[in-house]
């Protein structure tokens, strides 16, 4: 039955009207108490870009756009322990419960409800993470800016999500795969836009992006596209972006 309610709310969309905290409210709360065990099989690369961030204890982390702060589940208790402070940002209430009951036992871990674009941290941080959150967020460059100045420099941001290509395909069934996904995924509020890793590349110094692609529930004849980003605020560099 949990599933069933996740489908239905996927088949019927994201609303088109209010404003983007009220479409996320609508779309998640009907189905935010099974978000997580139908995204795990949709939503790959997490746990390999926690990894790849090298997140140490002392370290200040920021996660805009955590939903369910499942991510975190994916740290070894003793690391998310030793970590200094992590802030896990949403703006959607019903996804936002869900990680106050995951997280209320870590006393290092705070659950904010802010726009990502706006969020201020208290000081400057060691790590920000966006996973599969860019494609949802209507101004992700005002996001990625935002996190270009809350990172200290030295600081990593990481990346997952999923993507197209930023090339203009050629072959008509490059365009056609194109096109089913980015229809696919936009049903339901996910704007699949290749200028993500560019714009990346513009505030940050590249130190890894894979590009990769994974099987999606109900569709085994077809994979979806996603990538992993990990970038690093050059040092000297000043918060302006």
């Amino acid at each position: 039955m949990s599933e069933t309610q996740v489908l239905w709310q996927l088949l019927r969309g994201q609303p088109r009207h209010g404003g983007h905290r009220q479409r996320l409210e609508q779309f998640y709360a009907p189905q935010a108490r099974h978000y997580d065990a139908f995204r795990d099989r949709l939503l790959p690369g997490r746990a390999a870009l926690l990894d790849a961030l090298r997140l140490d204890a002392g370290h200040h982390v920021v996660e805009l756009g955590c939903g369910t702060a499942r991510n975190l589940d994916y740290l070894d208790p003793t690391l998310r322990a030793s970590l200094a402070q992590v802030d896990a940002v949403d703006l959607c209430p019903a996804l936002l419960e869900q990680a106050h009951q995951r997280c209320c036992d870590w006393p290092n871990v705070h659950v904010i409800e802010s726009d990502a674009t706006h969020f201020k941290p208290d000081r400057q941080v060691d790590r920000v993470v966006f996973s599969y959150a860019l494609t949802m967020m209507p101004d992700w460059r005002a996001a990625l800016r935002n996190a270009f100045r809350m990172l200290r420099p030295g600081g990593l941001v990481g990346v997952v999500d999923f993507s197209v290509s930023r090339h203009r395909p050629q072959a008509w069934q490059e365009r056609a795969v194109r096109y089913f996904w980015q229809h696919w995924f936009a049903h339901d509020g996910v704007w699949l836009d290749g200028a993500h890793s560019v714009y990346l590349d513009v505030l940050f110094e590249r130190l890894m992006l894979s590009e990769r692609k994974t099987a999606v529930p109900y569709l085994p004849f077809v994979k979806a596209p996603y990538y992993l980003y990990i970038g690093r605020k050059r040092l000297g560099t000043g918060d302006q972006a």
